[in-house]
């Protein structure tokens, strides 16, 4: 989900936001009127006692035939919350500008900001059952350089200048220094793939907590529970449905 979803979704659960402000400003942002209020009913029952089970179906809008479940080529809704329910970047921002660790545990900074540490966490599982690396990490974020991958985040990576590994460490070298660093490694293109998802970037194989079992581009994407999810805040339903509705009153 978009931050600015996040950060709408957070105020109304926390009773700061009207159910039909919600639900508003959620459409506006191309979440349909269903899957508003199932997220809503789904975080304010976590907050109190969460039940794993069942199934979440959305409705979206921005699909199209010629849809990909590459990352690097997201650029409207339906696309962005498919790739985002199956995969994971290195951290996230959350309602109120903070940012959030996910696949890096820990970050730091030199004194100039020249220079950017991001400490990946272990023992979390892609889901072909393969263990995230550094490499990885690493892997992804250079296709993403790559002018060839056409990735939407190449104008946020092209600042770095080198990438290197140390043990569990990604220290990134920025070409000036950028103290927004761990804000743009947010960015939603940026999902880890194993082996940088090089050799198949539409393969759909990340560390998300639900794992593609259908793909209709433009149509619907199914998904399943990751049985070996990392996260147990997170992935409660049994399976997720995601329809693309283009038509606003349809959804």
């Amino acid at each position: 989900m978009s931050n600015e979803f996040n950060h709408i979704l957070k105020l109304a659960a926390a009773g700061k936001m009207s159910r039909r402000g919600f639900i508003g400003r959620a459409g506006a942002l191309g979440v349909s009127a269903a899957m508003a209020g199932t997220l809503l009913a789904t975080v304010a029952r976590a907050e109190d006692a969460p039940v794993k089970g069942g199934v979440i179906r959305a409705g979206v809008q921005g699909g199209q035939s010629t849809d990909t479940l590459d990352p690097a080529l997201a650029a409207s809704p339906a696309p962005f919350l498919i790739n985002s329910t199956w995969g994971e970047t290195l951290v996230e921002v959350s309602g109120t500008n903070e940012i959030t660790k996910r696949l890096a545990e820990d970050y730091s900074s030199n004194a100039d900001a020249s220079q950017g540490m991001f400490k990946i966490r272990k023992g979390v599982k892609f889901h072909d059952g393969t263990e995230m690396t550094p490499a990885d990490v690493v892997a992804t974020l250079k296709r993403h350089t790559d002018g060839a991958s056409k990735s939407g985040a190449l104008g946020i990576v092209k600042g770095i200048s080198d990438m290197t590994v140390d043990g569990d460490t990604v220290t990134l070298t920025m070409a000036s220094p950028n103290a927004d660093l761990p804000y743009l490694m947010a960015d939603y293109h940026l999902v880890i793939q194993p082996g940088g998802g090089v050799a198949n970037p539409t393969a759909a194989i990340g560390t998300g907590p639900y794992k593609i079992s259908s793909f209709d581009p433009g149509v619907r994407c199914a998904f399943e529970r990751h049985a070996d999810y990392w996260d147990t805040t997170r992935g409660f339903a049994d399976s997720v449905e995601i329809l693309v509705i283009n038509d606003n009153t349809a959804r």
